[in-house]
């Protein structure tokens, strides 16, 4: 029973969907920079160092016989992919390939910051590599299925335990590591140290630098906190009564590390959000269950479409995919007889030559302006609504709108909706 629950038992994959978020950030934020300087890091023309422990003899005698015109072609292949990954379109594919660009570029120079960062990195990546279902939500992959209830669908556990154990053990064997080098942080003061030695040090000029810099005995018992905090966390994280304390404090644990050091951005984007997979994503389902229902109770904005159009009604599952807390309410006209009792404006052939948006307030959007509407009521269409919003994009948005709904029953996988009924001469 105790290994079921550790490996085998199914939960919804809602938080490993949000991690691949950070995951791709991290990737971005990590390669990018390094792909500009192009000719003086990965072409020939460039200084390049190699990593034999990670890699063997072969990989890198391959990798290093690279022409220019492969590099180019797999720094367009690298960003190609990444992009996919974090929007999450065929996410695991784009996964798989993204990781073998990361690995090439690692292989031609290991020049990347905080090299055991990077391999860290590329450990988080293998595991994200072998499942598909980190697009679950949040994705293309997601709206492409088009299931509302994709959030609560169960899901092997095993990656997303993998993911707690890694960046528990990460927190414990960095705790280790400070007593049990030569020179540890029992006989030494290192953060005394680096906060007097030459600007160029690892420590930044944050407020207090100064202060800090002149109480040896101060640093020196914060190095043991650290130490303590550290090798405690995997504890405190698997243990339920302290894993929203073990959370709170490894953000504000890392926050300091980012405002007080020259640290790899890993420590930023990819950790903080991996203590998030430490929270039960049962509460996180069951929240938005409770959310759904408030919003149902208290009423709701309409969307009214045709349901006798295949490509309506797949549409409308789409944004029920993308409207997580249920604020929209779809309404079929097709079966309603006297529409006026919805609203007075609403006329059969006003609901079938555009989609409808009713507000609770009782203004009434139509077509593209309901859509336009929409991206200010469902928080995943929030990054859209400044297009949306955009001078002039009324008559662009409109124009495509109208076009659509024009000849939308030619846009259904078939062909053609069932019967052609959404199509009316």
């Amino acid at each position: 029973m105790t290994h079921h629950k550790l490996f085998l038992e199914e939960r919804p994959s809602i938080g490993l969907s949000f991690f691949r978020l950070f995951a791709a950030f991290t990737v971005g934020a990590h390669i990018i920079p390094t792909l500009l300087p192009l000719q003086d890091n990965y072409l020939s023309t460039a200084f390049k160092e190699k990593n034999p422990s990670f890699f063997t003899p072969l990989a890198l005698g391959i990798v290093e016989a690279s022409p220019d015109g492969l590099v180019i072609f797999m720094t367009v292949f690298f960003l190609v992919f990444l992009f996919f990954f974090a929007i999450g379109l065929f996410s695991q594919i784009s996964c798989i390939l993204m990781v073998l660009g990361c690995y090439y570029f690692y292989a031609l120079n290991s020049l990347h910051i905080g090299t055991l960062s990077y391999d860290i990195l590329l450990v988080t990546l293998f595991l994200m590599c072998i499942t598909g279902y980190h697009g679950d939500f949040f994705s293309v992959d997601s709206l492409r299925r088009g299931d509302p209830l994709a959030y609560k669908k169960k899901r092997p556990f095993f990656v997303q335990r993998l993911l707690q154990i890694q960046i528990a053990s990460t927190f414990f064997y960095t705790g280790l590591c400070k007593f049990t080098a030569s020179g540890n942080w029992l006989t030494a003061n290192p953060i005394y140290y680096l906060l007097n030695s030459v600007p160029e040090s690892a420590v930044k000029h944050f407020p207090g630098r100064v202060f800090f810099a002149h109480q040896p005995q101060l640093c020196y018992f914060i190095g043991i906190f650290i130490i303590l905090s550290e090798l405690s966390m995997p504890f405190l994280l698997f243990y339920r009564r302290t894993r929203y304390w073990a959370i709170a404090y490894g953000f504000l644990f890392h926050i300091m590390l980012v405002a007080t050091l020259h640290v790899p951005t890993i420590f930023f984007f990819l950790f903080p959000p991996q203590l998030l997979l430490f929270i039960n994503p049962e509460d996180i389902v069951a929240w938005i269950d409770k959310k759904r229902g408030q919003n149902a109770a208290k009423g709701r904005e309409k969307i009214i479409y045709d349901g006798h159009c295949h490509f309506c009604v797949g549409s409308i599952r789409r944004v029920q995919v993308l409207d997580l807390t249920a604020k929209l309410e779809p309404v079929n006209y097709q079966p309603i007889e006297d529409l006026s009792k919805i609203d007075a404006r609403l006329t059969r052939d006003l609901c079938h030559s555009q989609m409808q948006l009713l507000t609770k307030n009782g203004k009434l959007y139509g077509g593209f302006y309901a859509f336009r509407r929409m991206t200010l009521i469902l928080p995943l269409l929030f990054p859209l609504a400044p297009v949306m919003y955009f001078p002039g994009m009324q008559w662009i948005g409109s124009f495509i709108y109208n076009l659509i709904a024009k000849n939308r029953y030619l846009l259904h996988r078939k062909g053609t909706c069932k019967d052609n009924l959404c199509f009316r001469p």
